[in-house]
Order: C-alpha cells, then structure tokens, then sequence
C-alpha cells in the first residue's frame, strides 16, 4: 500500500530544514579559512554574488524537481514526465548522501568527544591538552589514531540522528530545527559579540571585512589567474555550503507544498546561510589573527583549513582566554554540535527517503536499514586514522578520500548533468512552470533561464576541474 507523502507545516519550517541543512561544518571550518587565503572582504564579495546568482540557480531547481515529481532523488529524475530513463542521475545522486553521510557522522563524533572535554575542562578544570592547550595537537591524533573510540563516538552522533528520521518528518526534523536552530543562532551572535569587544580585536575584523585587493593583483597589478582562483574558491565553498546536488533539497523539496513559493524560500535560505557563514569568520578570524600576531605565526599559516583549525588551532586560541577559554570553548563546540547535527540529519533523510521511495517501504524500516548501512560504512572512516591508517585510496585516507569523490567529483558531475538537462532537454519552462504553480510569481525567472542553459553548466565543469586538479596537485592549483 502507497504511503501518503509528508509534508512540512508550512513556509517556514521548509525555510528552518533547508537552512539547517545548509549551515553545517563547511561553515564553520571552510569559510573562514578561504576567506583569511583570499582577501576577507574580496572573497565575500565574489561569494555573495555567486549565491544570488549559481547558488540560486540550482538550488531553485532541484526543489522544484523534488516538488514536482513527489519524490527523492532516487526516483525524482526518472519520474518527468516524458523524460525517462534517467535513473543513472538519480542513482549518481543517492551514492553522494550515502558516502557523504558515515564520514560526517564521524566528524559529528568528534566534536561531540571535544564538547565533552570542555564540559570537564568548564565545570572541573581539568586541562587534557595541557598549559596552554600546547598538546592540542597531540589530544586531537591521540584521539583519532585510538582503536575503538573514534567509531564509539560516531555511533552516538549516529543514533541520535537516527532517533530524529525516525520520528518523522514533522514530528522529527522538523520540530528538532525549530529548537537547534534558534539556539545555534543565538549561540553564534553571544560568541561572536563576545570576540568583537575583546581587546585587540579591531585589526582582525578589519583584516577579515576589508576587501584585500592581493586576492585579485600581484605588486599592484590585476591578475586574471587570481581571480579566477579566488572565484572558484567561492563556488567550491558555495556549492558545498548550500548541501547542493546531495539530494538534500530534493528531497525537502519533495514535502514542500504547492501554494508555498520556491522562489521565496531560496532567497531566504540564502541569507540564512550566508549570515551564519559570515558569522562563523566574525567568530574565528580575529581570535586566531590576534592568536597568530601574538605567537609570530603568519596569519594565513595559523588560519589552516579543516580539522586542523577547529581541533588544534582554536583550542590553543581558546587557552589564551584565561579562565574564560573552557567556557568559550564549550560553547564554541555546543554550537559547533548542533550545526553538525543538523547538517547529518538532512544527509540522513535524504537516504532514507531514497529507500522509502524505491523499496516502497515504511519510514521506521527504512530507517533501521539505513542506520545499519550508515554505521558500517563509518567504521572505514573512523578506523581509517588509526587501525586501518596504513590502508589508502589514491594516497589518500578512507575519510579524506569519501570527501574527495564525493565533493570534488560526484556532485560537480550531479550538478552539471542537472542543469544540462533542464537546460536542454527537459526545457527551463517545466521548472517555471513548478515555481509558479497556484499563482506564484517568479520574479527571476530571466536570471534563471540564462543561468540553467549557460553560465551554470561552465561554471560546475571549472568546479569539478579545478577540484580535481586540486586534490591531485595537478597545475599548481591550490585552493
């Protein structure tokens, strides 16, 4: 028997999940270091037009294609009408959340091991990574290098998302964004209202939101090939901080309903999104600038990418604190925790869905068939540092190499093919149509035409090309 389809209870609990998905660790760690490498304020400039314009475009349409047909992206491709076949998209599109999903829940794991050093270190005093968090590096190795813990902790993270799915989607993801979301946010503000008044902080901030035009010049003259670096670092991250050609907005778009505007919820989704990525450089640029000035450490040194800043240098940012540090630092991973969280239980959605979809079963036992799946494809990553760390692909760990084909590769790829697609095959005017459904006005819908037929298409392709030569060192790119 056919389930009914969920749906959310309105606009803005659509907004609340889609933001929730979008606001995760690419934030938070990602943000703030390209920002720092490509001129603070060029780079956010470069980015925000990237938004309004890519961004928009496909995000706007993988909703609407989710809308449309009723379906997750497993199924959603090969349900247009007229235009089936496809299920090699959707099924491209589905491997993406089911790599993406263990490796993040892994990273989930050890946040939550670092929230509860700092609840100790907080309410104990206790001091893990020694005076000054000088072995922060040590704690964050000796941790990830550790026999079972790393997968102990992934397993929790895992669960707990898992408990949500399983409520459902209003009962569940829904109504666990409407508590995580308002307390992320104004987490995010007290800390970052916190690091502005502290003394010392002025030059950080300026050297975060005053656009450096070295990002774009070398000895003072224009340089095209940093340009089109900086502007590829903006869509990479754009592209990854949007949980866009996931299957994400797919399937949420898929529980919209039709009286609600498309084109209004990405708009706000976009901001959302945006201000908390700003938010997270206001929170960690000027500490770790005033950090790197203090220890004569080069600012864009000290301003690592990944785990690096969030595991090792910002615990020993946290310690010039003084007593404040452990407080600062429980907070900084609460906040940290739940945009995780939310982040997780999007990706987890998304897969089970796809189950929901294909095998028509019920909800609970598609989510018992995926948290099976998702547990034991974590333990490749959560080992893969430690017991399994002499075991690699293509010169890379399990973890950095999940990362790597599904961000560098399979969504680029994903995305391309999409707007391919509904560029020239299955015609803008389908799209259109969706967003406009009951009377919806598509204030865009030129911008949107010449994005999904044109520029889209070329720009994804210099993504996964770029990417790709990235991660294999080849050209010299460095991004």
């Amino acid at each position: 028997m056919e389930q009914k389809r969920a749906s959310w209870s309105g606009q803005l609990a659509f907004v609340l999940a889609a933001a929730a998905s979008a606001i995760g660790l690419g934030n938070l760690w990602r943000f703030p270091y390209l920002a720092a490498q490509y001129g603070g304020g060029t780079f956010i400039l470069v980015y925000l037009c990237l938004v309004v314009t890519l961004g928009f475009t496909l995000m706007l349409s993988e909703i609407a294609i989710g809308r449309k047909t009723q379906q997750s992206q497993l199924t959603a491709y090969n349900e247009l009408k007229g235009h089936g076949g496809l299920k090699l998209l959707g099924l491209v599109a589905t491997i993406i959340p089911v790599l993406i999903t263990p490796y993040y829940c892994v990273i989930g794991g050890w946040v939550l091991y670092y929230l509860k050093a700092y609840a100790l270190m907080a309410f104990t005093g206790a001091a893990p990574m020694g005076a000054e968090a000088a072995n922060s590096g040590a704690f964050f190795s000796g941790f990830i290098g550790a026999p079972f813990a790393p997968f102990g902790y992934a397993m929790i993270f895992i669960l707990a998302c898992a408990c949500v799915i399983l409520m459902g989607v209003k009962n569940g993801i829904e109504k666990s964004n409407l508590v995580m979301m308002p307390i992320l946010f104004l987490m995010a503000i007290a800390i970052c209202v916190y690091v502005i008044f502290m003394p010392g902080s002025g030059e950080g901030l300026k050297y975060y939101l005053v656009p450096n035009k070295d990002a774009i010049s070398v000895n003072g003259q224009f340089s095209f090939a940093l340009l089109g670096k900086t502007i590829l670092g903006a869509m990479g991250q754009m592209f990854y901080s949007l949980s866009l050609a996931m299957g994400i907005m797919v399937t949420y778009g898929s529980y919209m309903k039709k009286q609600d505007s498309i084109e209004r919820c990405v708009r706000r989704i976009e901001v959302f999104d945006t201000l908390i990525a700003i938010i997270a450089g206001l929170m960690i640029i000027p500490v770790v600038y005033m950090f790197a000035v203090k220890t004569g450490t080069p600012v864009k040194e000290a301003m690592n990418a990944g785990p690096g800043l969030m595991f090792i240098t910002l615990p020993k940012v946290f310690a010039t604190f003084g007593a404040a540090g452990a407080w600062v630092g429980l907070a900084f991973f609460l906040l940290v925790t739940f945009a995780a969280a939310t982040s997780a239980i999007s990706l987890f959605e998304a897969c089970v869905a796809s189950v929901c979809d294909v095998i028509k079963i019920e909800r609970k036992a598609a989510t018992f068939f995926t948290t099976a799946l998702i547990l034991f494809l974590a333990v490749f990553s959560a080992l893969g540092f430690g017991a399994w760390g002499s075991i690699t692909l293509w010169k890379m760990d399990f973890l950095t190499f999940f990362d790597f084909i599904t961000n560098s590769v399979l969504m680029p790829i994903t995305a391309a093919a999409t707007c391919i697609f509904i560029g020239w095959i299955l015609k803008p005017k389908a799209i259109i149509d969706e967003v406009e459904a009951e009377g919806n006005k598509f204030k865009s819908k030129g911008l949107y035409v010449v994005m999904v037929k044109y520029f889209a298409p070329a720009l994804v392709i210099a993504i996964l090309v770029s990417e790709v030569c990235r991660a294999l060192g080849i050209g010299g790119w460095k991004i």
